[in-house]
């Protein structure tokens, strides 16, 4: 490639139709020149050859991928971060690029859009061995195209009638081997001691030992007498996580028998899944992050966790529940932050999503959280921090209803704890206000 010809493959962004674009920012490890590399990298997610041999043309204008900035972050290196590729005789250098990627080359099509931002021409493009994609920012015209969440953060609202704190939702433990008759009384009492929703663990699916039909009928029934017993709307949060071609009937079969919100494991599945089930799907829709982390927990490899989350809230979940706060889910406190953000911030038509961090949380790690996030637009999912409580399951809700009480009245959970039994004994349970626990 001449100079004169990667030149084509950068351009003012002011000097372009927003709306045609998609916005990419990536971070990207290269041998040689830089911008040569940063030509290469978006040639090869667009137009690769962008002329017929004999014909005078250029299908870069409409069809290429180009830089619209780059910024050099560090020079003159002699290896790449990782282990892949070599420097090939030439020092490396380690940039932040941001490309705008005309969206009429693969449309509103979720497969089809990965395929070109993650897929053969991002990964294996010359000489640039080290790419991880930071973000990426849709136009309206583009969003238009898909609904999105069908609820979203005031429908959820709505629907549990919950408006002016987080969502307290419970994951059921034990997680796995329980029959729907043990599992179904704990959800019971979970709701009794205050949850709002109790939820199958991801990797609890329709088995033999605790098939999807009798959970949800017995789910579902226990929920309506928790409705009844405290005046309060509840959710049973049932996993529907599964081949494709089972989804729809999957979904029908829980709703019928008494759930009244869905799980999905979203990388798994699928997002394109995911979209098919949203146009069918009469209940709100919450994913969960297996797959997510080997994709994006190297630091300079790989997709960020923040477009995983603006995807899935794309292809229309409700509610994200995505790795929290704290060691044990090896993140930062910013990226988790960036998460939750992607849930919340406009994104033309589409309507927000609940971000839920989560892992190892109790009744202690609920004022961290919410002053790390900043706002009341978040659910909270303690999993052994409820089920684990050692006066049981209604003592650890009520746990947590006791430290959110306290939050509203600017005390200390220790000051709280003298009046609470509950929230006495998950301090000396599961030890002091942090996110240093392991409950899991």
């Amino acid at each position: 490639m001449t100079a004169s010809d990667w030149a084509g493959f950068f351009a003012d962004a002011a000097a372009l139709d927003r709306e045609a674009y998609l916005f990419l920012e990536y971070y990207l490890e290269c041998s040689g020149d830089p911008e040569l590399a940063a030509a290469h990298f978006c040639s090869e997610q667009s137009t690769a050859q962008w002329r017929r041999v004999g014909f005078d043309e250029d299908l870069r204008p409409q069809f290429g991928a180009r830089v619209v900035d780059l910024e050099i972050i560090e020079s003159g290196r002699r290896a790449f971060s990782y282990g892949v590729g070599s420097a090939q005789h030439a020092p490396v250098t380690a940039c932040r690029i941001r490309i705008a990627h005309p969206h009429g080359n693969f449309g509103p099509r979720l497969p089809n859009l990965l395929s070109a931002i993650c897929g053969e021409g991002t990964f294996f493009s010359p000489s640039a061995p080290i790419v991880k994609l930071l973000d990426i920012e849709f136009p309206d015209s583009y969003l238009a195209h898909f609904q999105g969440p069908q609820f979203g953060v005031a429908g959820l609202r709505d629907l549990l009638q919950v408006y002016d704190r987080p969502i307290f939702f419970g994951v059921i433990k034990p997680n796995i081997g329980l029959p729907p008759e043990a599992f179904s009384e704990l959800g019971h009492e979970s709701w009794l001691g205050g949850l709002d929703i109790a939820k199958d663990d991801e990797m609890l699916a329709d088995t033999d030992w605790c098939p999807l039909d009798r959970r949800a009928e017995l789910l579902g029934a226990a929920r309506q007498r928790a409705e009844a017993a405290t005046g309060v709307p509840k959710m049973y949060l049932a996993n529907i996580t599964d081949e494709v071609d089972q989804l729809i009937a999957l979904h029908d079969r829980a709703i019928e028998r008494g759930a009244n919100a869905l799980l999905i494991n979203a990388m798994p599945t699928g997002l394109s899944a995911v979209r098919m089930l949203r146009r069918h799907a009469r209940v709100p829709l919450m994913a969960h992050f297996p797959f997510i982390a080997p994709f994006a927990r190297l630091a300079h490899f790989g997709v960020h966790t923040r477009v995983f989350t603006k995807l899935q809230r794309l292809a229309g979940f409700d509610v994200i529940i995505m790795p929290g706060f704290g060691p044990r889910m090896h993140m930062d406190d910013d990226e988790v932050r960036a998460c939750a953000a992607a849930c919340l911030e406009p994104m033309g038509p589409i309507k927000p999503s609940l971000p839920v961090p989560g892992g190892s949380d109790w009744a202690g790690t609920l004022r961290p959280l919410y002053e790390k996030l900043g706002t009341v637009d978040f659910g909270f999912v303690p999993g052994r921090g409820v089920f684990g409580h050692p006066l049981g399951p209604r003592a650890g809700a009520a746990s947590i209803r006791q430290a959110w009480d306290a939050i509203v009245a600017g005390e200390t959970l220790e000051a709280c704890a003298a009046r609470h039994p509950e929230l006495s004994t998950a301090l000396a349970a599961f030890g002091q206000p942090s996110h240093a626990g392991g409950q899991g």
